[in-house]
C-alpha cells in the first residue's frame, strides 16, 4: 500500500512560534518581545531534571520517530487511554488537507514466506477502518501488474504466493496482453498477471489522518526535538535538546536513525541505510498511463538488465508524470545523505523506459530521494529491546514496511504495554541475528 508523509496540526504550528520568538530572544535581548503561551513546556535555559519530576510528567509510553509506524504506534496507544507523546527530530509541516503522495500497496510482493499474507489481509482491513473513522480516502485499487520470466526464481515466487492463499488474480497471455495493458511492451519469454485487490496508498493523507486523530485523543506531538540519549530503567527517560521526557515504556522508531540510536542503548543492530532514486517521467500523451483510465501498479520482477525488480506507479500523484524506481540503491549514513552519488539507477531506469514503457519520455522529469533502512533477510524488526523489555524497536523495514503502518502500529502497542502481539513476530524477533549482533549488554 501506499502513504502519506504529512502532518503537523497545532502541536507543530506551536513549536514553530516557540522557534521564533527564542530567535527573537537571542537578536533583541528579548526586548518588548513577549513569549507565546507554550513556552512554559519549552524553554531552553531550563531543561527540567528527571529528579524534579513528579510521577504526574510520567508518561505511559513515549514514542521515538513520527513516520507511518511510529505515528500508528502513537496513535494505537492513545486510542488504548495511555498518556503518550510523540517525538520527531525534523519539523513536521502543516498540510491543510493532506497532499497525495503515493505509495503502492500490494499483497503480491515476491515474498517466500506466507506469513506476510494474514498480515497484509489484517493491515487492508485496519486501513478500511481507518478511512471509515476518519471519513477520508486513503487507498485507491488499481490492480497490479506482475511481469518477469516464465522460469524467474521470482517471477513464481510471486505466482505461487498468490495461487497458494487464494488470492484473486487474473493470467495474462502474450496473444492479450496488449489487449488489456496497452502501451507496455512485454519481454518475450515472460509471462504476466494481475494481482486484483492491490493499488495505491495516499501516504501524505495517511500519516495525517493518524496523528490528528492521535491529538484528538489527546496525544502529544513534539517536533523538531532530535532524542539525544535513552537512559533504560524501570522509568525510561528519554533526552531531547529542549525536554527530558520519562515513561514506563518507550518505542523507538526512526527509520534510517534506528541504528545510531540503539547503540547509546547497547545494542548494535544489522541495518544498513541505503538511499534510493525516485523517479517521475512525463507521458508522451496525457493520460496514457493514468490510473482514472484503469492503468495498473507494475512490476518486472527481474530480467538479465535488471539485477532487482523495478516497479512503478499510474499517473497520479503528479498528473501526466508516471512513477517508475528500482530497489537498489547506494549504501549512505543518513546524517550524509546529500552526497553527491554517480546516476547509474537513473541510467539502468532510462534503459528500462525506453523498452518496455513507449509511451514515456526516456528521461526523468522529476528525480527525489529516499531511504530504506535493509535487515540482512529484508525482514522487520519487531521486538522488544533483548535487556530491556519495556524499551520496544520498530526497524528494518526493507521498503515494503509503508502498507503495513496500521498493523505495525498495532503490534508494537501490544509490544510496549506486555500484551499478547496479534500475529507471531518470530520471524520479526531480533535473536535471529544473533551471529550479527554486537551488544555491550
Amino acid at each position: 500500500m501506499g502513504l502519506i508523509k504529512d502532518g503537523g496540526g497545532e502541536d507543530a504550528l506551536v513549536s514553530v512560534a516557540t522557534r521564533v520568538y527564542l530567535q527573537q530572544v537571542q537578536s533583541s535581548g528579548a526586548v518588548g518581545v513577549s513569549p507565546p503561551p507554550d513556552l512554559n513546556v519549552c524553554d531552553p535555559n531550563r531543561i527540567q531534571k528527571p529528579s524534579e519530576m513528579s510521577s504526574a510528567d510520567v508518561y505511559d509510553c513515549v514514542v521515538v520517530g513520527a513516520g507511518v509506524q511510529g505515528s500508528f504506534t502513537a496513535y494505537e496507544l492513545a486510542k488504548g487511554g495511555r498518556r503518550t507523546v510523540l517525538l520527531e527530530q525534523f519539523l513536521l509541516p502543516p498540510t491543510p488537507g493532506g497532499a497525495l503522495t503515493a505509495r503502492p500497496a500490494s499483497s503480491a510482493r515476491p515474498y517466500e514466506q506466507d506469513f506476510y499474507i494474514p498480515m497484509m489481509h489484517h493491515a487492508y482491513q485496519l486501513w478500511t477502518q481507518l478511512e471509515k473513522e476518519a471519513g477520508v480516502k486513503l487507498y485507491r485499487q488499481t490492480g497490479l501488474l506482475v511481469m518477469g520470466p516464465g522460469d524467474g526464481h521470482a517471477y513464481r515466487q510471486v505466482k505461487d504466493t498468490l495461487l497458494r492463499n487464494r488470492i484473486p488474480m487474473v493470467p495474462l497471455t502474450r496473444d492479450n496482453f496488449s489487449q488489456h495493458i496497452p502501451n507496455v511492451n512485454l519481454p518475450e519469454g515472460n509471462e504476466a498477471l494481475v494481482d486484483v485487490g492491490a493499488g495505491i496508498l495516499y501516504a501524505d493523507r495517511a500519516l495525517k489522518t493518524a496523528r490528528d486523530l492521535f491529538q484528538k485523543l489527546g496525544g502529544v506531538i513534539r517536533d523538531n526535538e532530535e532524542v539525544t540519549d535513552i537512559q533504560p530503567g524501570a522509568v525510561v527517560t528519554v533526552r531531547t535538546a529542549a525536554r527530558v521526557y520519562r515513561a514506563r515504556s518507550v518505542v523507538v522508531t526512526v527509520g534510517a536513525w534506528a541504528a545510531k540510536l540503539l547503540a547509546r542503548t547497547g545494542l548494535q543492530l544489522p541495518l544498513e541505510v541505503m538511499r534510493m532514486k525516485v523517479c517521475y517521467w512525463r507521458e508522451k500523451v496525457p493520460g496514457t498511463y493514468s490510473a482514472d483510465r484503469q492503468f495498473p501498479c507494475f512490476i518486472m520482477t527481474e530480467g538479465n538488465e535488471f539485477p532487482a525488480h523495478i516497479y512503478g506507479l499510474p499517473s497520479h500523484e503528479y498528473p501526466g508524470l508516471v512513477k517508475v524506481c528500482n530497489h537498489v540503491g547506494v549504501k549512505v549514513d543518513p546524517d550524509q545523505r546529500d552526497q553527491r552519488v554517480e546516476d547509474w539507477d537513473v541510467d539502468l531506469l532510462k534503459r528500462f523506459v525506453a523498452q518496455f514503457l513507449p509511451g514515456l519520455v526516456p528521461e526523468p522529469a522529476v528525480v527525489e530521494t529516499c531511504m530504506y533502512t535493509m535487515t540482512p533477510d529484508t525482514h522487520f524488526v519487531l521486538d522488544r529491546h533483548p535487556a530491556h523489555s519495556n524499551i520496544v524497536i520498530g526497524a528494518g523495514f526493507s521498503g515494503h514496511g509503508f502498507k503495513f503502518g496500521p498493523l505495525v502500529g498495532k503490534l508494537l502497542c501490544e509490544l510496549s504495554q506486555g500484551e499478547e502481539p496479534s500475529h507471531d513476530l518470530s520471524p520479526f524477533r531480533i535473536s535471529r541475528f544473533q551471529e550479527k549482533i554486537k551488544s555491550a549488554l
